[in-house]
């Protein structure tokens, strides 16, 4: 098993263990996310990890998987209610197995394959090393929505969190691009403060980034307002990359307005 695909592993047993410990009451709760509900962020996860594995299973699988989506939403469905009918609507607990359980085979499916295999998917394909890590940065983007409603602070900077801020600094130009604009200027430098010792540095000319790596990966992943974070940021092209830093696929999206996800303050039963 490669590195990046023990990591999206550990990934999901991190959050597991989070939502192992959850109030029920928790489950149907909304979160900053878009309102979604922490199954509707699970079954979300859950449905990814079965069209990674279509994926793996190579490309006739996943164009097939992708058309049994697309029908359901051509009937009038949401992407979330196409999953919900999809799943057959798990809840709480026998959801969380289910995702768990599908997420780790999923990463046994993918250790199986050559390191050299492309993978399809939604936006353009990725090599194998990439694919795990993008499944491992949604697992963690996601489970930010979940600590934030419960009022948890995430767990210390794991080593495996420098995949997400690698494809964070790698998605500079594709920020801009994705908006079809120039990018205000050189990439910036990035240093990231972590508790493994010397800063993680990646070397530019635009300015800088300058912080912890929780809350850069944070930043990069649209779970956070850069306003919302100690990061320092100087220059303009550092300033307008924070202010739209988008390091995921897909359509451009709007970071949240300042104090939109934040910490909960709701103190929970059982």
């Amino acid at each position: 098993m490669t590195q990046q695909i023990k990591d999206f592993s550990d990934e999901v047993e991190e959050l597991a263990s989070c939502l192992m410990t959850m109030p029920a009451n928790a489950w149907t709760a909304a979160t900053g996310f878009k309102d979604w509900t922490p199954e509707d962020v699970v079954q979300h996860l859950h449905h990814s990890d079965l069209m990674a594995m279509a994926s793996a299973d190579g490309v006739e699988a996943f164009a097939a998987f992708r058309a049994d989506m697309q029908a359901m939403r051509d009937r009038g469905m949401t992407n979330v209610e196409a999953t919900r009918v999809r799943l057959g609507n798990p809840q709480g607990l026998q959801l969380l197995e289910l995702w768990r359980r599908t997420a780790l085979v999923l990463c046994e499916r993918l250790s199986l394959l050559a390191p050299e295999t492309r993978m399809p998917w939604a936006g353009p394909g990725m090599g194998l090393r990439m694919f795990a890590t993008a499944r491992q940065m949604e697992t963690w983007s996601h489970g930010q929505a979940i600590y934030d409603l419960l009022g948890m602070e995430r767990p210390a900077a794991s080593p495996r969190l420098r995949n997400i801020a690698e494809i964070g600094v790698r998605t500079f130009g594709w920020t801009f691009k994705n908006r079809t604009q120039e990018p205000p200027g050189p990439q910036p430098e990035v240093r990231l403060e972590t508790p493994f010792g010397e800063p993680w540095v990646w070397i530019g000319e635009g300015g800088f980034v300058v912080g912890g790596v929780i809350q850069f990966c944070q930043v990069v992943t649209q779970t956070r307002n850069v306003a919302d974070t100690q990061l320092r940021v100087e220059g303009e092209a550092a300033r307008e990359w924070m202010a739209l830093a988008q390091c995921f696929a897909g359509p451009p999206e709007m970071p949240p307005k300042p104090g939109a996800r934040v910490q909960s303050v709701r103190r929970w039963g059982g």
